[in-house]
């Protein structure tokens, strides 16, 4: 006589109660919808308040939270072409370029057609947006006393964005036309 319980139909050999195994999985579909189970809720809500947390570092240097990013671009490597702070941003050029018409308009850059080739606009930083750079390195000892955790944890925390930013990058869903 074989030992082994044999499977009822419509019963999984290791549920005891008819219905339990997929009682289970229902119970973990509906958990996996929880607000708090989303990595894009965490992402998310943490980039809200870390950009919360940016601003009033940001309003001392007259600049919003993209307009520091574009600026760290180009302090990193002046005179590009909008397309290239665009792909180092992952902004389009109908986000980017307004941005960039408010910046001029502010004295930080200038927006001139390239000489080679005039579809193309260059992007450079004036001496009014070169001298805010300046200013601007306070702003990430500010945050990182914001942070408040030790300079190992935020290196791994910052790796571990990197290599998450890298992975959906990757995806090829990331490169589909919306």
């Amino acid at each position: 006589m074989n030992s082994h319980p044999q499977s009822l139909p419509g019963r999984a050999s290791s549920d005891p109660v008819p219905g339990a195994h997929a009682a289970r999985a229902e119970l973990d579909a509906d958990r996996a919808l929880l607000l708090d189970q989303q990595l894009c809720f965490a992402l998310y809500s943490s980039s809200l308040l870390l950009t919360k947390l940016y601003k009033p570092h940001l309003d001392r240097l007259g600049l919003t939270y993209p307009q520091y990013l574009v600026m760290l671009v180009l302090w990193e490597h002046d005179d590009q072409v909008v397309h290239e702070v665009g792909d180092r941003l992952g902004l389009d050029s109908g986000t980017l370029t307004p941005l960039l018409k408010r910046m001029e308009a502010h004295g930080l850059i200038q927006r001139q057609r390239d000489v080679d080739d005039e579809r193309r606009v260059r992007v450079r930083l004036t001496d009014e947006g070169r001298q805010l750079k300046a200013e601007a390195r306070a702003v990430p000892q500010a945050m990182r006393c914001v942070f408040g955790g030790d300079d190992d944890e935020f290196v791994a925390l910052r790796a571990s964005m990197q290599a998450l930013r890298q992975r959906l990058g990757d995806a090829p869903q990331a490169h589909e036309d919306a």
